[in-house]
């Protein structure tokens, strides 16, 4: 039960080390803040009826949040594309080095699959469908030779 349990929590913080680090050098904006001069406006006054300064910060901040909404996506995608190498990284690790380590194989394994998860919902933050339907694809091919090699080679090996 132990091994289970090493296992699992290897395969956790092996995820955890690959999004922290890509976030520790390849950090994500933050979001733009509302401008004081707008919040303080939008307190004062009735909403209804904006004045053209009102109007004129309101369309600013819009085409700030625009801009970085633009960045965001290509950030996530540049994400997306490191976590799941990311991913491939570990599942070679879990069935060369550690193939013959069970728990070790298995942690990597379990690692594998959760940086790959964290790959594609990162991936589902950009704007662009083929984009996803291609890391997704990835995904599939992923989880398919990790089951191939973990669970139906040695299968048809002990036949």
């Amino acid at each position: 039960m132990i091994k289970i349990i090493y296992a699992v929590l290897l395969g956790v913080i092996l995820a955890l080390f690959i999004g922290l680090g890509i976030e520790a050098f390849y950090p994500t904006e933050k979001y733009p803040e509302t401008p004081a001069a707008l919040e303080l406006q939008y307190a004062k006054s009735d909403m209804s009826n904006p004045s053209a300064e009102q109007i004129k910060l309101q369309e600013d901040y819009n085409q700030v949040t625009k801009d970085y909404n633009t960045r965001n996506a290509k950030h996530a995608r540049n994400v997306s594309m490191f976590a799941i190498a990311g991913s491939i990284i570990l599942m070679a690790l879990s069935l060369t080095i550690f193939s013959r380590k069970e728990v070790f194989s298995n942690g990597f394994l379990l690692g594998s699959l959760f940086t790959l998860m964290y790959g594609i919902m990162r991936g589902f933050e950009s704007d662009d469908t083929k984009f996803r339907f291609i890391i997704v694809t990835v995904g599939l091919a992923v989880a398919m030779v990790l089951g191939y090699f973990k669970f139906l080679k040695h299968e048809e090996e002990s036949k």
